[in-house]
Parts: C-alpha cells; structure tokens; sequence
C-alpha cells in the first residue's frame, strides 16, 4: 500500500515516468489457479475424497491483482529481480526488467567455494531445473535434480535424487526459501547420497516460522541469500547464512533505463 500511495503521489505531482523497484515480488508464488485450495492430506481427510475435484481452482491469482494495482497507481516500468514464473512479466502492459542473481550467484561460488570445479548443482525440485542447468552450464561442471515422489495423495512426499553427488560439493541453487523445509530435507538426502559438502544458494531468503531453527541443525557448510529481503536479522541468529549484495545490481539497471541504455548487459553480467 505505501508504494502504491506512493506511486500516486508522484503520478499527480506531474511525474514524467515512475518507475517501481521491487527486487522481491509479492505474491509472486499465487501465480495461477492451483489444483486445490488447501493441503492434499486435508482433502483427503475429508469424507467427499473423491469429489476433490470441487475445491480446485478456488484460489485467488494475486501475482496478477498487484500487476493490476501497480499499473493502475500509474507505474510506467517495473524493475525486479528472479519472479518466481518470468510469465508474470506478462500480467502487466507496462515494461516490466526481470533482473536474474545468476551472474551475482556464479561470482560467489568461483570466489568462495575452493572445489568448486568438482561441484554439483542440485535443483531442489523440478520447477528450477532449468536455473540449475543454466548455472550448471556457465561453470562447466555437473547438474543434478530431486523429483518429489507422492505414491498416494496423502503420503508424505519422499524424494528421490536424479544425478550422481557421490564425493562431490553439492550446490542447491532455489529462486526463495520460505520455512526451508524443502531444502533442509534436499541436503540430508544429498549427504546420504555421498555429497561432501552441501551448500544452499538463494536468491529470495524469506525465512519464516522455524527456518532459521531448522538450518541451524541442518548439516549446510553455508546458507547464501540475496539482500532482496533484509537479512541482518537472520544473520545475527545465524551464523550460516551469508549474504550476497545485489544493491549494485538495481542501481546499474536504474541508470541504464533513466539513460536509455540497454539493460541486457545484466543478465548475465554483475556490474562489480
């Protein structure tokens, strides 16, 4: 609300363009109607089981609802970074710079991670397995990714590694980490598998609810987030997460469109 009133109150004060800066999207997640509205277990608990069907598709797109609201604030450009389904970029008919942490993320790894030439990344899920490959190609070395496997609707999901970590550094690479139940599971399965060392980069690091309680007994040699979200905080009650700047990132591209200049250079480039 205060960016919108904010857009507003350049918009009537006879601003020429107004431009949004949001490095983490809200509601970029509830991008489209799901298969249920709530958890599977709960459906199945339910005595109409098979008539599931009925509560699918109740959800609201709210990705699509804050497109509308910033355009109609009067937003003329929008710049973000990593949106949990680039399609969103389509729910606006404003331009919208989906700036990517891919290139911040490789110059972390090659500077911070000594064996990184005997690494794997590993997509926690099927969703980002095309982020990982990308990675996985620019630094030449092995891709691997966990498949959720449900035998019933209301088995817990057991996951199973596709790719080989065995006496390798295992890289998970994921767009936000919200309880981090997912990637704290990932690893363990990881180190089971052989990995030697296992490290999370994320560009959007949430962390709510037990996030910060679970990787703290999860066995990451670092947990490394984006400042897209502040994380002084979680820093402090943490000591695994790490934190790569990408100010530099929104302030180049900020330049780049006010002078007209191409903002290409940046998705896979880091201005630094």
């Amino acid at each position: 609300m205060e960016l919108l009133i904010m857009i507003n109150a350049c918009k009537i004060a006879s601003a020429s363009r107004v431009t949004a800066v949001i490095p983490c999207f809200p509601y970029a997640r509830q991008d489209k109607k799901d298969k249920t509205s709530g958890d599977d277990e709960e459906l199945t608990k339910r005595p109409y089981k098979n008539y599931d069907w009925k509560f699918r598709s109740r959800a609201p797109i709210s990705a699509k609802l804050v497109a509308n609201m910033l355009s109609v604030a009067g937003a003329d450009h929008i710049i973000t970074m990593d949106l949990h389904a680039s399609q969103i970029q389509g729910f606006f008919d404003i331009p919208v710079d989906n700036l990517y942490a891919e290139p911040a993320v490789l110059k972390w790894i090659r500077e911070n991670i000594p064996d990184w030439k005997n690494s794997c990344i590993v997509s926690p899920d099927a969703g980002g397995a095309k982020r990982v490959t990308s990675i996985a190609d620019r630094l030449n070395v092995e891709f691997a990714l966990i498949h959720k496997e449900r035998k019933k609707a209301n088995e817990v999901a057991s996951m199973v590694l596709v790719g080989d970590v065995k006496d390798r550094v295992a890289i998970l690479v994921d767009d936000m980490a919200d309880t981090c139940g997912t990637v704290v599971h990932a690893a363990d399965k990881l180190i089971e598998a052989g990995a030697t060392k296992v490290y999370a980069i994320l560009t959007h690091g949430i962390f709510s609810g037990p996030a910060v309680e679970r990787i703290n007994k999860a066995r990451f040699e670092a947990v490394v987030v984006t400042n897209t979200i502040p994380q002084d905080a979680h820093m402090k009650e943490c000591s695994k997460i790490q934190c790569i700047d990408v100010s530099m990132m929104f302030a180049e591209a900020v330049r780049r469109t006010h002078n007209g200049e191409s903002v290409s250079y940046l998705f896979s480039n880091v201005p630094y």
